[in-house]
């Protein structure tokens, strides 16, 4: 196991009734489910939410001793159909993933969830980004809650809020018979505080009365004419009934003075951020007091049109802040003041950006242009507003950037997946270019520098399924690639159960790393180590085979470029009919080092004898055209100048960084290129015969050094 320990944070789980819990936003969530009397969660792992999906499989004993049932669900859809159990019994669940792009896949089990409703509470934590920090498109979860009719809410970014959200959200749940999604960004997930903890709960209800006594309510399975029974009941009664507890329980938060000329409406999660804006203009102070009404939607849907109707009355202009796009939530502001006749000016995108992420240096902005065409006075004594980004604007910095290229972002230093790469480059010397078809994963760094592969990527497990459409007779096969991760997530069926039920031509490269390492590490059903609570080492080889391929070749040692290079010459070039599958199979290397580097170390202290691979560049022998560069992009390969008068070029060099997988030397051996990489064995603890060893190896080297010191011919000055 690969995945990292939690151990520590497990411990504030189990803080009870007026304890100060201190720690991050996402793991006050998972807190708060427990607080909450939750009787099951599951989920995908995904950035910003990951940390809860480990923290939950390493509290596992703690859920159990509190009778709540975990496990990691094999894909967002399947976590979504977990929360059937909701459906028929009055048992609390949660589920969470990535979104959008985990909503997406999430959208046949959420739509039919949301159809017939819940009668325990169901809530769905959604992580969500926007700006250039994001990993996925950047849309909305807002439009998937507005068509299904699921209940949305995102609360200010600080802990007791976040834990008040959950709670309630279980609540406003089983008012409403209606699944709610709680929104949380990245600023929510890892922003710090404090909240007063209470007991957790054991379910009032739990799995196991539920499967002892069945209960079935045909009203709420989603079959014609029930499902549209379903469409009237979200609008007649759900709805209603969801607005009645929002309104009652004060989900949403009014601030600031209670009249103004102009006023603020905010997304609940951009509190933190207009707040920071505010005090930079003078209007807000470092302890959250503001000069200007502010009303914070903790509840982005349904929106509250009273609450609303009543903070804009007597305004001449509001600013809707509202992060993403397009912009339902302003769009809505104006269809309700144009019905109730309201005159009230609506702002929102006119001022701010259309999209991205509404950091505090963008919302100032914003506010600025909207109080100086609506409350002009507001700013009279507005401080200057600092240098939002004072280190880039540097002169000494941008004075850098002119002449230190941009780095693109890459496979880390040993990565086994470079290798693959470099073996299809080099197979694209011989064979010539082929359309390559990505996936989502670590290996997408492949469409970057060095290697510059893939042409397309479809979601996670569709790389082969989104090269279906070139299974026609040509003179080159598609190459489509996919890793371990969607392999399980979707590829087995969708993709490789597809190119074998069409018969398709194509080549299909499954890059298996043991783990799902671009969430973080976690295990897989392929995984090699033995993980005591998931059945593991499930081989990908196998379940190809089982549904039908037959072209199927394993690849054990992604290092061996010679192989690879070999093994994907073989796939494009046989007259083998229906797809070409090679399995490639080498341990992530940063998890690897995640597991290795402690136990190393422990060795080392406790006097053992270990030995550290390290690899290093004759600068006698490199001859200085970087070919090896190009065609292995490792961030420990670097160049350094050299004293030879009769080179131009600077030399390759290996820095410390190297972790000694030797992707380096196999490249240069497989594509002909100079000898000058060597190895060199760290020995920590060395024994008597080691030391023997060195002497002799150093006498010999120094009279050979000696020797050809002799014969150099010297120039005289």
């Amino acid at each position: 196991m690969a995945e990292r320990s939690f151990a520590r944070e497990v411990e504030d789980l189990k803080l009870g009734a007026g304890e100060v819990f201190s720690g991050e936003g996402i793991l006050a969530i998972t807190k708060a489910l427990l607080q909450s009397g939750v009787s099951y969660v599951g989920g995908y792992q995904g950035s910003p939410i990951s940390h809860l999906m480990d923290v939950l499989a390493d509290a596992r004993d703690v859920m159990e001793d509190l009778g709540v049932h975990f496990e990691s669900s094999a894909s967002e859809a399947a976590a979504a159909a977990m929360l059937s159990a909701s459906v028929m019994y009055p048992v609390r669940g949660a589920v969470t993933w990535k979104s959008t792009a985990g909503t997406n896949v999430a959208s046949d089990a959420l739509s039919n969830l949301a159809s017939g409703g819940v009668t325990g509470g169901a809530l769905i934590v959604i992580g969500e980004d926007y700006g250039e920090g994001s990993s996925i498109m950047q849309e909305r979860s807002h439009a998937f809650a507005m068509k299904s009719q699921m209940w949305l809410l995102t609360p200010r970014p600080n802990l007791p809020s976040i834990v008040d959200a959950v709670e309630k959200a279980f609540e406003l749940s089983e008012a409403s018979n209606t699944p709610v999604m709680l929104q949380v960004g990245i600023r929510s997930c890892h922003v710090h505080g404090q909240f007063v903890a209470k007991d957790n709960k054991r379910p009032a209800y739990t799995l196991r009365q539920a499967l002892e006594n069945p209960v079935r309510d045909v009203n709420r399975i989603v079959l014609p004419p029930a499902s549209f029974l379903h469409e009237r009941e979200k609008l007649e009664r759900r709805w209603p009934a969801a607005v009645a507890y929002v309104k009652a329980a004060g989900l949403n938060e009014f601030f600031g003075p209670a009249e103004g000329q102009v006023g603020l409406i905010v997304q609940g999660g951009l509190y933190n951020s207009t707040m920071r804006a505010l005090q930079h203009l003078g209007l807000a102070d470092v302890y959250g007091t503001s000069r200007v009404p502010i009303y914070v939607m903790n509840v982005a849907y349904p929106m509250i049109d009273d609450e609303v109707i009543a903070f804009a009355a007597g305004k001449s202009a509001v600013l809707m802040i509202e992060e993403g796009a397009p912009e339902y939530i302003e769009q809505a502001l104006h269809t309700l003041m144009r019905r109730r006749g309201i005159v009230t000016k609506v702002s929102g995108k006119d001022v701010l950006p259309l999209g991205g992420e509404y950091s505090a240096p963008v919302l100032v902005k914003g506010l600025s242009a909207f109080l100086e065409a609506n409350a002009p006075a507001l700013l009279g004594n507005r401080p200057p507003v600092p240098d939002p980004a004072p280190v880039l604007n540097d002169p000494r910095v941008k004075a850098l950037a002119e002449v230190v290229p941009p780095r693109p972002a890459g496979f880390c230093t040993g990565c086994p997946e470079r290798p693959i790469f470099a073996a299809m480059k080099l197979v694209e010397k011989e064979l010539g270019v082929h359309h390559v078809a990505a996936d989502i994963g670590c290996h997408l760094f492949s469409i970057l520098p060095p290697f510059n592969i893939g042409g397309t990527t479809m979601g996670y497990g569709l790389g082969p399924a989104s090269a279906s459409a070139f299974n026609v007779e040509a003179g080159k096969r598609s190459i489509s690639v996919m890793g371990d991760g969607g392999f399980w997530h979707n590829g087995l069926a969708t993709s490789v159960g597809n190119a074998v039920f069409n018969k398709q031509d194509g080549v299909i490269l499954v890059v298996d790393n043991f783990y799902s390492s671009a969430t973080g590490g976690q295990d897989l059903m392929s995984s090699r180590a033995r993980n005591p609570r998931r059945k593991t080492n499930n081989s990908i080889v196998d379940a190809v085979k089982g549904i039908g391929a037959t072209w199927v070749r394993q690849i054990d040692r992604t290092y061996d470029v010679a192989k690879m290079r070999d093994t994907l010459r073989e796939a494009l070039t046989t007259g083998a009919k229906g797809p070409k599958i090679i399995v490639a199979s080498s341990e992530c290397m940063l998890n690897k080092q995640r597991r290795v580097k402690p136990e190393f170390a422990k060795a080392v202290k406790a006097g053992k004898r270990m030995v550290k691979e390290r690899f290093g560049v004759d600068e006698d022998v490199c001859t200085g055209d970087h070919a090896c560069i190009r065609l292995s992009g490792c961030p420990s390969l670097s160049v350094k100048h050299t004293d030879d008068p009769l080179k131009d070029d600077p030399v390759a060099a290996i820095d410390n960084s190297c972790v000694g997988c030797g992707n380096c030397g196999e490249v240069s051996e497989a594509a002909v290129l100079c000898p000058s990489f060597y190895r060199a064995d760290v020995i920590h603890n060395p024994t008597r015969w080691d030391g023997i060893l060195h002497r002799l190896r150093s006498t010999v080297i120094g009279w050979l050094q000696a020797r050809r010191a002799a014969r150099r011919i010297v120039f005289a000055d």
